[in-house]
Formats: C-alpha cells, structure tokens, sequence
C-alpha cells in the first residue's frame, strides 16, 4: 500500500514500486502496465499520480509507450546484433510452418539480447520473497514438507575425517560417484528403464542435464520440438542457444502427433523434449499408443528424444515412459531431487545409450569438470537405506489431502480445471488475463503463475499454473475472487 505519510511523494513510491518488479523480472519484458485508470483505481491515487510515476519509468527507459495501447515493459537491445526486420509469414504457412511463426518473433528478440520471455520470473521470485504468504506460484514443495533427520545424518556419515580425505581432497568421478550411479541404476530399473551405472552421468540438478543433451547434439539454428504449454524454463534455454523451437500442443494422452508429423516432413527435427508423466503446467501422462507413435516418428526421421521425468517421484511407477519402451535406443532419460528431496542439493542424472555417453561427459567435463561427491554419496545412502522412499510416500499422502483442499477451494471461487487435477500442479480456467491479474496479486503479497510463462511467445491467457501445496488456505481464494472481479468491472 502506498503512504500518504512517507517521506517519498506517491509519485516515487509508485515509480519504485513498479522498477522494482521489473528488475527483479516479476514483470517481464513486453508486460503491459496497467491502465492509468486502473492503476489509480487500485492504488487510490489519481490518475496525474499515475501518469508522472509512468513518466518516470520512461525516464528510465524502464517502460516504453504505444500508441493507444498503454505503457509495456521496454524489451531493451543490445547493439551490434544484426537481426532481421522481415519474416515471410505467408510463405512459412504455406510450408505447414505455422507453428513456429511465434518463436521466429521470439527469437528474433532473444538476437537482440533481450531476455527471454519470463522465463526466469517465478525463479526470481524464489529468491527475492514477495511475502511470508504461501505462492500458489511455485515451483517446488514448502520447506516444511521437505524438512527431514535422514538427509543431516546422511551427510554427517559421508563427512568423516577419513571421508573427507579419501574424496573430497581431489577431483571426483568424470561421471559422477560410482555408488550413486550404481544406486540410481537400481531405482531405474523399477520403472523399467534399464541402464547400467556406465551408462549415466550425474549432473548440477535436471536443468543441467537437459543443457548438457542440447549442447552434446543440437547446433545453433536446430529445429527442436517442444511441448506446449511447457517449461518455461526450458523454450528460454533453447532460444538463448539460438534453436529453432517448434512448439507442440499438448494433449490428454500426449503431443498432437499430427502436428508432430508434420514438422518432421517440414524441418527435419533434430530433438523432441518432454514430460510424460505428470506435465508442467497440466499434469497430463502420456498414454501407450501415443507414445508408440512418437517412437515411431523419431525412427522414421532421425531424432532423439529427452524424457524430463521431474516428478517421478511423486508418480505410479507404471506410469508409461518413452525411456521404458525405447531401452534408451533415441531416448535420453533425465531426471532429479530438487522437487522432492532438496532444491539446494542440485543433484540431478541423465542415463543414455552408450554410444552417447563419452559425447555426453565431455559437455559435462567442459562445464563443471565433475560433480560434488559428497552430496551425492550422501543421496546414495538416502535411497539405499530406503529413507528416501518412505519420505516421498508422506509427500504423496500429503499431497493428495491438499490435493483435494485447493480443488475444492477453487471451485468454490469459480474456477475450473483445464485439466484434471493430478500431481503437483493444476491447470486453471481463471475467466480474466492472469498476466494483469498476476500483476494486481503481487499487491496483495501473492506470486501466481500465468499462463503466457507456459507459451513459446507470451500471448494473453486466462488461465494459471497453481501449486497444490500451498493453494490450501482459504485466505488466498478468497482475495484471488475479490481482485479477479475486481479486475472484471
């Protein structure tokens, strides 16, 4: 709330309110700004109030005005970027190509050094804490459900006198501790993706393996398909390497395989990105037959396929996985602990045919040389000692009782469910812009997910990604419902 009593006019107060947001990227480049009436109307002050505080975003190159469009986030360049002004849209949709003509605007900003659409939004909200409320926003568990004596006594055990002697005083494993790949080799096969220890690599957490595929196998300028809505992380990663994302609907029971098909005519993918099991935002798993298909398509065009199996942890086991059907012939099996375990740990692993695997570990050795063996020999002895198990069957009864809350809760606020709610995540029906509404709910102390983050190039959305963990509490409902009609006036 604004201070009439503070020392800075209400000018600045609003100025700063909004600079701040848009440094901190919870207000992405190209976001629009509210209206001035709407901004006066939610801030209280006058509409003079709100165009000199304007003026003064503009002043700081900030924000940027349209004519009879309003004020948007400034999509700063950087010089000597040579990018190009025309695209022949006609002719790209004549080709089948559709599809990708979003990303060409996308990537057309990221030449030009802009950052990437939001992708980092709900990342930077992770660190710099809008409220001691619980952010339906979010990616991960609350710390208290991830709270644990098993991991401190884990670590405590590995970091002996004569631990810390044998490993820590010198580089570890190229591909990571041999315990802990022997261990993950294990766990894999219960889901039936069969790998030896030689055949995986650790990494710095999932990311970091999905990075350590597209620089081992992609060149700038790769078609890459990608699932849509998805990871918004994830279409920003592979523009800022200047790939050719072709984004894929998502459906139910999987991608829209005609779509699928006709990029592979049209482009010639060189990889395919997916989550199979429990998708971020929907929550959707992948059926038999569609993933069938996709195997098929990728032998009959030549392309690889990444499996994000994030949620694993949290999912049924016979959950079908294209790794499992494949035997990691054209699959690349990726996967991690931050959502389950712990997010600092950084612990994730990629298991791969092995003739992929020296291409692999020489990206890793480029980039980190090796991973930290004492967290990971402390991960080990988690799982072998079947700690980590028991732990993540209390997440899946806990969540499955807040499951059932934030449903209920959010229905009762008059929303809908895009999809059904499974998993983590649910996939909102909001009826009004959740990009603006997101906005006005950073006010009242909330970070929400709009649906634009889940888009290769932001487009408006009236749907939102919410966190089933910490969408519990009648409080946030009830202001959701006062600001979403609010904003409906």
């Amino acid at each position: 709330m604004l201070m009439k009593t503070s020392s800075l006019s209400l000018t600045e107060q609003l100025s700063a309110r909004f600079a701040e947001r848009i440094r901190n990227r919870l207000l992405a480049p190209g976001a629009r700004l509210p209206s001035v009436r709407q901004c006066a109307l939610q801030h209280d002050v006058s509409p003079s109030t709100v165009v000199a505080a304007y003026d003064q975003l503009l002043a700081q190159g900030l924000v940027e005005a349209r004519k009879n469009r309003g004020f948007f986030v400034r999509e700063a360049a950087l010089p000597g970027a040579p990018v190009p002004d025309t695209v022949d849209v006609a002719a790209m949709e004549a080709a089948g190509t559709h599809w990708s003509t979003a990303h060409w605007f996308a990537a057309r900003r990221a030449a030009r050094g802009a950052p990437p659409v939001n992708a980092t939004a709900l990342i930077r909200g992770m660190f710099h804490k809008i409220s001691d409320k619980p952010q339906p926003g979010m990616g991960v568990f609350p710390p208290d459900w991830l709270e644990s004596t098993f991991m401190p006594a884990a670590v405590r055990k590995v970091t002996s006198t004569r631990a810390l002697q044998d490993f820590s005083l010198q580089y570890g494993e190229p591909l990571g501790d041999a315990g802990l790949r022997r261990t993950l080799s294990k766990k894999l096969s219960t889901l039936n993706v069969h790998a030896a220890p030689e055949q995986i690599i650790t990494t710095v957490g999932a990311t970091h393996a999905l990075d350590i595929v597209s620089r081992t196998l992609l060149r700038p300028g790769d078609p890459v398909m990608v699932e849509e809505p998805g990871w918004a992380v994830e279409f920003a990663r592979l523009s800022a390497l200047g790939m050719h994302i072709l984004p894929v609907p998502r459906r139910a029971d999987g991608p829209d395989l005609e779509v699928m098909a006709r990029y592979c005519e049209v482009h010639q993918p060189k990889l395919y990105v997916s989550v199979s099991v429990f998708h971020n935002p929907t929550g959707y798993c992948l059926s038999p037959g569609s993933a069938h298909r996709i195997l098929q398509l990728a032998n009959q065009h030549n392309f690889h396929i990444v499996e994000d199996d994030t949620y694993s942890h949290i999912a049924p086991e016979h959950a079908t996985r294209l790794t499992a059907l494949d035997g990691l012939q054209r699959t690349i099996y990726v996967s991690g602990f931050a959502k389950i375990l712990a997010p600092n740990w950084r612990i994730g692993y990629l298991a791969a045919h092995p003739t992929l695997i020296e291409q692999l570990l020489d990206t890793k050795l480029l980039a980190t040389l090796t991973t930290p063996a004492l967290l990971e020999k402390a991960l080990a002895l988690c799982i072998e000692q079947g700690q980590l198990r028991r732990h993540a069957e209390r997440i899946r009864t806990r969540l499955d009782a807040a499951r059932a809350r934030s449903v209920k809760l959010a229905l009762g606020a008059g929303c809908t469910f895009a999809a059904e709610p499974v998993g983590l995540f649910g996939w909102v029906e909001t009826g009004v812009d959740t990009d603006a509404l997101a906005q006005r709910m950073l006010d009242e102390g909330y970070l929400l997910a709009p649906g634009a983050l889940f888009h290769a190039e932001r487009k408006p959305s009236t749907l939102m990604r919410i966190n089933f963990a910490t969408t519990q509490e009648a409080a946030f409902w009830k202001t959701f419902a006062r600001v979403r009609d609010e904003q409906g006036r």
